[in-house]
């Protein structure tokens, strides 16, 4: 058999190898990249074979896919299928990759070749084609996206689809309005037959006054009555329909009395304590001439609703608090320093950054003056007036803290939310203008819901079992400011609310006198946005309260809150009491935080000049703490920490897999499904009683209605870790801008002996 050789080709390339990662990108892809898209939105501009850049050292672990610009987001569709794997908290209306217009803070255009920057805004035009596009987010997120394969001009065209839909001229233009509308009319079907799917939650819209009858019942507030004086909003535009006043005070005297004050904000109620003590929130009298004549009129009524008619404290918080620019400008630093500024400096050169950047110097304070203002009410059996100017932006956060630490039921998830809804919403907070929506780029925007949000969880972080919430549903609450499909945080104002909602309606052919809670619901019906599993992340493994299981004399019992009385300063816990969800019987011989006590002994230990107020904290700081009981955090200066999970979460760097906090949260959600389940397993053998709840039926999944994301694992199964277990959980921080390989310094202290580095690629001219 004779043997053929082949013959060498004739022809030669000359042209360049073609990259592999190139060729995977410009290939056609087996099936067409289909964004999914809600009821009502649409497709504004797009463009093909686009990189998001992952690693900065190398493409290998970059995502080629379809960049795509919405009238609701900015949409990122990978070519390739994603690994399949666990991604928990995954959100109904938005992709992995899906960033909101209204989260967009900054869109960035960057042009390697001729090191060109331009930040693009309403209007603005773009004079070269961008090989990168930079998106800075409100929620801190950077990414980026690179167009080394896609067409330059359908490039600039999507980056300035992406700059003139995240600056809507108008409210009317957020997508939210065209999403509500079409949701109502698809859901009449539903209506008709019975169920109504975007109904009232069971958290109080404080929209009608009933449900500030139930607020003053449950409060005891016999002096106090709910006033219609501005129904319509005839005298207040910023104040909600419906009000509670003294007793004593007339409606004739509220509106002679109302035109003295800023924008006629009349004082409101806020909270009434067991002791008959009121805490009041009001606005500023413009007329000085008659400020103090307004104010002793309004004193007056407060002092006859008290028992023992004490007179009222005012405290000024415009000269006791910082304004709303240095709570912006301290967010702009800290946001800096934790995001985008690179670690290359000492660890402690770090911290110190962080404590110069005065944001947990602003937390700290707020959360001193709203003790003091506990101490006045508790202490002092006292009423308080919370004076601002507006009465629009300190006041609310004071006026909710302050709640928190004396009332438990705010600590519950409904009492938060009804707190939110109360004291923010209702009270007139100008969420349009803080957040920004508009993305005006004007002198209004600041972060004052924020700060709110880490005083709360400075209070969580002191007293873990104290709360039925987790930080995964404060951090999600803060994400959803950002997400324009609910009413609650879009608005200035209930009569704003009122009156675009009424556009709305008229544009929708919604029919007069629909509730507007149907068809644009508030954010508390948390099932739109997440599946029921998902929504077991919110709950506090720790939580000792309502509805809690514990052991006693052997018997699993329900845990039953105690009477409001309890938490009145002269009465102490008893030896017995629960330290952060646990019984200790040594509470009544040993200190409580001992350690922590002994750092507070010089500005609370006994002295002659001792002042009441210093005698009230002592007191409290050295007896057991209830968990359902008064609440004081400790707020010294180095007792305030960074909220790792809101500030880190998306450094990928800083994410420290399978550790973290989460370790602890995986096993004691283990620990609670447990009890749970042993704890129904007794009421099966002891039969139901009438106080039990009841067992759920065979039908359904009873995987799904446990109370923990993490179930109990059998003696069987090997007890290790989820693969998906990060410091950063349940967040990803997968997909961001990622920093240059830069050697810096390790923070290891800081993030809990973890051996990383962080460093970061620095944007400070564009940002």
């Amino acid at each position: 058999m004779f043997s053929v050789k082949t013959p060498k080709p004739t022809f030669k390339c000359y042209l360049p190898p073609v990259q592999t990662d190139v060729r995977k990108a410009i290939e056609p892809p087996i099936k067409k990249l289909e964004p999914t898209l809600l009821p009502g939105e649409i497709v504004v501009n797009e463009v093909n074979f686009v990189r998001k850049c992952i690693s900065a050292e190398s493409t290998q672990d970059d995502l080629w896919g379809r960049l795509i610009c919405t009238n609701f987001k900015v949409s990122f569709i990978p070519q390739d299928a994603p690994v399949k794997q666990k991604t928990p908290l995954s959100h109904r209306l938005l992709g992995e990759h899906d960033i909101p217009l209204t989260c967009l803070e900054q869109v960035v255009t960057v042009n390697d070749t001729k090191g060109k920057k331009k930040v693009l805004g309403l209007n603005k035009k773009l004079k070269f084609n961008p090989t990168e596009l930079i998106l800075y987010c409100k929620d801190l997120r950077i990414i980026r996206f690179c167009f080394d394969e896609a067409g330059p001009e359908s490039a600039k065209k999507v980056c300035l689809a992406i700059a003139h839909y995240s600056h809507p001229a108008d409210l009317l233009l957020l997508f939210g309005f065209e999403y509500q509308g079409r949701q109502y009319h698809e859901s009449k079907g539903e209506r008709v037959r019975g169920a109504n799917p975007q109904g009232r939650s069971q958290t109080p819209i404080f929209d009608r006054s009933s449900d500030w009858d139930r607020e003053i019942k449950r409060t005891s507030a016999s002096e106090w009555r709910v006033c219609a004086i501005n129904t319509d909003y005839t005298i207040s535009s910023s104040l909600p329909e419906y009000i509670v006043v003294p007793v004593s005070l007339a409606d004739q005297d509220l509106k002679q009395h109302a035109i003295y004050f800023m924008d006629n904000r009349i004082p409101l109620w806020c909270w009434s304590h067991p002791n008959g003590s009121a805490l009041v929130r009001m606005a500023s009298v413009c007329d000085p001439l008659q400020q103090k004549k307004i104010e002793q009129k309004i004193a007056a009524g407060i002092t006859k609703s008290h028992p023992h008619r004490g007179e009222p404290i005012k405290l000024e918080l415009d000269k006791n608090l910082p304004n709303i620019q240095d709570i912006q400008a301290a967010f702009i630093k800290i946001r800096q320093i934790c995001v985008i500024d690179p670690f290359e400096e000492s660890e402690e050169r770090w911290l110190s950054s962080i404590e110069n950047s005065r944001w947990l110097e602003h937390v700290r304070i707020v959360l001193k003056l709203s003790a003091d203002v506990v101490f006045h009410l508790d202490g002092n059996n006292a009423s308080v007036i919370l004076q601002e100017e507006e009465d629009r932006d300190l006041n609310c956060v004071v006026s909710s803290l302050v709640q928190l630490m004396l009332d438990p039921h705010y600590r519950s998830r409904i009492g938060f939310q009804s707190l939110v809804q109360k004291e923010w919403v209702m009270a007139g907070h100008r969420f349009l203008d803080r957040c920004d929506h508009l993305n005006k780029s004007d002198k209004e925007e600041s972060p004052v819901f924020m700060l709110f949000l880490d005083c709360v969880w400075q209070m969580m972080n002191q007293y873990p079992a104290a709360f039925e919430f987790s930080e995964t549903y404060l951090t999600v609450l803060s994400d959803s400011m950002w997400i324009p499909l609910f009413s609650t945080f879009l608005f200035n104002s209930s009569k704003q609310r009122a009156q675009y909602l009424m556009d709305f309606a008229k544009s929708k052919a919604i029919p007069q006198g629909e509730d507007h809670v149907v068809y644009f619901p508030p954010i508390w019906n948390w099932s739109q946005q997440f599946s029921i599993k998902d929504l077991t992340l919110f709950n506090n493994p720790m939580y000792v309260g309502k509805g809690a299981a514990c052991v006693q004399n052997g018997e699993v019992k329900t845990f039953k809150r105690t009477k409001q009385k309890s938490y009145s300063s002269t009465l102490r816990a008893t030896a017995g009491s629960l330290r952060n969800g646990v019984k200790n019987t040594e509470d009544a011989l040993v200190p409580r935080r001992g350690s922590l006590v002994s750092e507070l002994r010089p500005d609370f230990s006994p002295a002659k000049d001792e002042s009441p107020s210093d005698r009230f904290f002592r007191d409290f700081f050295a007896r057991p703490a209830d968990q359902q009981g008064l609440l004081i955090p400790l707020f010294m200066p180095s007792h305030m920490a960074l909220w790792k999970l809101f500030f880190l979460r998306w450094v990928s760097e800083a994410c420290i897999p399978r550790g973290g906090p989460i370790t602890a949260y995986h096993k004691l959600s283990q620990l609670v499904d447990e009890i749970d389940m042993l704890h129904n397993q007794l009421r099966q053998y002891k039969g139901p009683t009438p106080s039990s709840t009841p067992l759920p039926s065979p039908s359904e999944a009873p995987s799904d209605q446990r109370r923990m994301y993490f179930k109990a694992s059998s003696a069987h199964d090997p007890s290790t870790l989820p693969d998906f277990l990060t410091s950063t959980f349940p967040f990803s921080p997968r997909g961001n801008l990622c920093r240059r390989s830069l050697h810096g310094t390790p923070i290891s202290k800081f993030l809990n002996g973890a051996k990383i580095w962080l460093s970061t690629e620095t944007l400070n001219d564009t940002v």
